[in-house]
């Protein structure tokens, strides 16, 4: 159980930042104005704006297709085409799944720490700090090997993403006709994959450093060092 827990935590916190990054106004915002999104599509940076939001309602409610409508040219339409909204399907199942990945893995951590603490009270809290410790290692490690694989060659990982994430070929869409690509181009998700790993990188640390902060507040509140932890 100690070592699924360490390895739960790198999936904890990655799909805690994925589902963090998908529902941040900012990122989109961001991705807007870097990369000149109202200059590619002809849609004013407001509507864009309004698009963003009905996505992210849309990768949240319990619609089965998307219909994102702005204004475009003065007229209020819809925006994405049939190989568009099918893809978005896709996607939203994609994303459904990390969250159900997520709300998994928070309760295993949960029910973990809360077995723990009944099974062996405070003596469980070094312990426990511990195998946080390994676990945010092993997260900063594992995300460190990814972010360099995407600094290396993104366009390479994120069609190996595609091709298997994806059961079709719905994603290969037209950059300079479909919205979904003009709105969203690679750099868009190059930047969202670093916020993810960036993010997860600072918590990993936090967590690793997490034995020393414990043997600092125990050694305040109670005046005593922590005694050396004992392999379970």
């Amino acid at each position: 159980m100690a070592a699924l827990f360490v390895l739960v935590i790198p999936i904890f916190l990655i799909t805690s930042n994925v589902r963090w990054v998908i529902n941040a106004p900012f990122l989109y915002t961001y991705g807007f104005d870097r990369y000149d999104i109202p200059d590619r599509t002809g849609i004013e940076r407001g509507e864009l704006l309004k698009a963003g939001r009905q996505l992210r309602d849309y990768l949240n409610n319990g619609e089965e297709f998307v219909d994102v409508r702005v204004s475009v040219g003065g007229v209020t339409r819809s925006i994405y085409g049939e190989r568009e909204v099918l893809h978005m399907r896709d996607v939203k199942g994609l994303v459904q799944g990390v969250y159900w990945i997520h709300a998994a893995t928070a309760a295993f951590i949960g029910l973990f720490i809360v077995a723990g603490l009944v099974h062996a009270r405070r003596k469980f809290l070094p312990h426990l700090a511990r195998y946080a410790a390994v676990g945010g290692i092993l997260a900063v490690v594992l995300v460190a090997l990814v972010a360099l694989a995407s600094l290396a060659g993104f366009d390479r990982l994120f069609l190996t993403f595609h091709q298997l994430s994806f059961s079709n070929d719905l994603w290969q869409l037209d950059p300079t006709k479909d919205y979904l690509l003009m709105m969203f181009p690679e750099g868009f998700f190059f930047d969202a994959t670093m916020w993810i790993a960036g993010s997860t990188v600072v918590e990993g640390i936090i967590l690793a450093l997490a034995p020393f902060a414990f043997h600092r507040f125990r050694r305040r509140a109670f005046g005593q060092d922590v005694p050396a932890v004992r392999r379970l």
